[in-house]
């Protein structure tokens, strides 16, 4: 395998099927404007291990996890919290799963690097660092 080749393949995610749910009525509802931000969302569903309904892994991300992830290019480390959209707040590092960077961080562990396009159509690559389970979260406050 080619290190190009290496770098093409996206790595496994798993998602909750609560998750799955709410991605795939998210899809299904976007507008014209987040066209090709559903259609990257709806591939990464398609490719997704989607476990039973009440279950979870606190090891992969999803929605309410934290997530510390490096930015392959420029080596800076970033924390923030998975969101709906509704609850996104950048200021407060709360990030929408309706973005690029959301869409590239759902449903991965920690230790996996994904190549992802930004808003401005440059190519990046992160790698998560750490995941933080929602409940561990709401216990921290």
């Amino acid at each position: 395998m080619t290190q190009a080749t290496k770098r093409a393949a996206r790595p496994a995610i798993v998602l909750t099927a609560e998750d799955h749910l709410l991605l795939s009525r998210a899809v299904e509802g976007a507008g014209e404007r987040l066209a090709d931000l559903a259609a990257e969302l709806g591939r990464e569903l398609d490719r997704a291990r989607i476990l039973p309904q009440g279950r979870h892994s606190a090891e992969h991300v999803r929605i309410g996890s934290g997530v510390t992830f490096r930015n392959e290019v420029s080596g800076k480390e970033s924390t923030i919290t998975l969101v709906r959209p509704e609850e996104a707040d950048v200021d407060a590092g709360r990030i929408s799963v309706m973005t690029p960077v959301g869409v590239a961080l759902i449903g991965m562990a920690a230790g996996k690097s994904i190549d992802w396009v930004t808003r401005t159509a440059e190519r990046r690559r992160l790698t998560v660092m750490a995941v933080r389970d929602p409940a561990d979260l709401a216990l921290a406050g």
